[in-house]
């Protein structure tokens, strides 16, 4: 496994992020095709087994049974000092005022239950799940930099914005002298690449760690279409994402198959290797609900796309609406 530094920082994270958003509880989420504890423990164990040191859960995950889940394992498996944590705030499963979104209220409270849960003293990475429209920024950044001051968190980033947005807060924070931003986990792979106009090149101008999200279009990248699973059945946000572009993504989707036939290789390890050699990407974060899934993208760190590979994948894109920021 390889290691890199998180954007401008110090923190050293494997090439691979697992993302646990499929551990938890079916009962106390809207997806359906999650799994329990004891399916998630056995990738959990093979992640830290195949070198990842670097995991990503949130507070509204099963509604907080995913950070619950990876923190027992990661207490029983690993070496704490070793391991990075990422969990995010924004999202509530409760209804209710002050229940959701970025207050100073929500982020004090918020960063307390995500501690206890995943029972530690200390956040690695804490993220803001998306823009909070209602709460000044300014009072959002200054929490953060409270919590990072506390010792509570060691880190913070940011998720699924648009570009000015994540300048803006970073900029509120370096005029405050309080603690920036150091990664940005959006929404990027071969079927939606709305990022590469303004996202990544701010993160490259400003040394920001970037960590994809759904880096295989929630699995629609690597399988025909014709083919089913229960996640592609009964996961609406997927449907909501990707459904519209059926067929101008077909085409991608069909020549990652064929470059996968040529190398004789998989589909997920083309895919993942072309979003591991764009150079503003730190960290794509692949999701695992069996043991199998965290193959693919391991091997796919060892191919080398050709340039005409690269330009042979990304062809076939127009343009997306935006699906990410709210």
């Amino acid at each position: 496994m390889e290691y890199v530094k998180l954007g401008n920082s110090g923190l050293e994270v494997s090439r691979l992020c697992l993302g646990t958003m499929g551990f938890g509880d079916a009962s106390k989420w809207i997806h359906p095709w999650v799994i329990d504890e004891d399916h998630s423990r056995p990738i959990i164990k093979k992640a830290l087994d195949l070198g990842i040191n670097f995991f990503d859960t949130a507070n509204g995950y099963s509604d907080g049974v995913s950070e619950e889940i990876l923190g027992r394992a990661l207490n029983d498996y690993a070496d704490r000092d070793e391991i990075v944590i990422a969990t995010k705030l924004y999202f509530s499963n409760q209804k209710g005022p002050n229940r959701e979104g970025l207050s100073r209220k929500a982020i004090m409270r918020e960063v307390d239950k995500s501690l206890k849960r995943l029972n530690t003293d200390y956040i690695d990475l804490y993220i803001i799940h998306r823009w909070d429209y209602n709460t000044p920024i300014e009072e959002t950044m200054e929490a953060l930099h409270d919590v990072v001051k506390s010792g509570k968190v060691r880190y913070i980033g940011a998720s699924a914005m648009y570009a000015w947005q994540f300048l803006k807060a970073n900029y509120i924070a370096e005029k405050n002298g309080w603690t920036k931003f150091i990664s940005m986990q959006n929404h990027l792979n071969l079927l939606y690449r709305e990022e590469e106009r303004e996202m990544l090149p701010l993160c490259k101008s400003e040394n920001i760690g970037v960590t994809p999200y759904s880096p295989l279009a929630s699995g629609r990248l690597v399988r025909d279409g014709a083919q089913k699973t229960k996640r592609s059945e009964t996961d609406q946000v997927q449907k909501a994402k990707y459904d519209t572009t059926i067929e101008q993504d077909k085409r991608i989707v069909d020549r990652v198959a064929e470059l996968a036939e040529k190398y004789q290789v998989s589909r997920v390890q083309i895919a993942l290797a072309w979003l591991l050699q764009k150079e503003e990407v730190t960290a794509p974060i692949v999701g695992a609900t069996k043991l199998p899934h965290l193959d693919d993208p391991v091997a796919a760190m060892d191919i080398n796309l050709s340039h005409e590979d690269l330009m042979y994948l990304e062809e076939n894109y127009v343009p997306h609406n935006v699906v990410g920021p709210q």
